[in-house]
């Protein structure tokens, strides 16, 4: 039986300074370590920098490699929102960081997990899973935090949805993207509490991973931490019987994004 085809996004910022060793791993391994079809999409987000020329010439030695380019920032989430339009090109799709924090070995691990799931996702708080360079302290506390309120509005019973290394199958994704809103970093619960609710299997799976120096999260903590906490209750109170009363209330969520310099909410699917 033929290995499904596989569709990888990485969503990328300002990236011109890291993204080709990545590109050149992820192309070069499954060239030589998977038979199944393998696309990587880069999904540029308002790039300022040289990011889309260091993926042309990624793109030039290695055919599997392509790019969606998006000139105004769209956020994390809102980059990962269009990549997975592209769902139905491939049997599996999914995404990881354009840092390299997870490497090509340990999404090809996750694969055969996908027979008995819907999605797959690693997770770095699962026994078994090796971090071969942890978060800062301070981060890992922030992180414990979320995801206790995570935990504490969704029931989810995930121990890290912030992982970037998720993978899920096409009728997944086809089914629940029309949920898909959240176009900062929250994006991850969006994604999830949505596929929970359509009641898909989601699998927590260890995974190898390690904390890479320049992280943009890290070094907007404290706003990306607000921008997320928001997010989370506006994913809460969409399912709650309140929301249909908060309408008056859109254009202080939409001054509080941008005072937080983070891409509001979508309030429909894009065309």
């Amino acid at each position: 039986m033929p290995e499904p085809s596989l569709l990888l996004l990485i969503p990328a910022y300002n990236e011109e300074a890291r993204i080709e060793p990545v590109l050149r791993e992820y192309a070069n391994f499954f060239r030589q370590n998977y038979s199944g079809k393998f696309q990587l999409v880069v999904v540029l987000n308002g790039c300022r920098d040289n990011t889309l020329g260091v993926v042309q010439r990624v793109a030039k030695e290695f055919p599997a490699v392509g790019w969606l380019d998006f000139p105004a920032p769209i956020g994390k989430g809102g980059a990962l929102i269009e990549g997975l339009k592209l769902a139905g090109h491939a049997d599996l799709i999914g995404y990881v960081d354009a840092d390299g924090a997870t490497g090509p070995a340990a999404v090809l691990k996750l694969i055969p997990c996908l027979q008995q799931a819907d999605c797959v996702i690693g997770s770095r708080w699962l026994p078994g899973s090796v971090l071969l360079k942890a978060q800062p302290k301070f981060r890992q506390v922030i992180s414990r935090c979320f995801h206790l309120i995570v935990e504490l509005l969704f029931w989810l019973h995930i121990k890290d949805t912030q992982c970037p290394c998720k993978l899920m199958r096409r009728a997944a994704v086809e089914k629940i993207h029309s949920s898909l809103r959240i176009a900062d970093l929250a994006f991850d619960v969006n994604l999830l509490v949505a596929l929970h609710r359509a009641g898909f299997r989601i699998l927590e799976m260890p995974v190898d991973w390690t904390d890479v120096v320049g992280s943009k999260v890290t070094a907007s903590l404290f706003r990306n931490s607000l921008a997320m906490f928001l997010s989370v209750v506006r994913i809460w109170l969409v399912y709650s019987p309140f929301y249909k009363w908060l309408r008056p209330l859109r254009p202080l969520e939409a001054w509080i994004y941008k005072k937080l310099r983070t891409p509001p909410p979508l309030s429909r699917p894009k065309s």
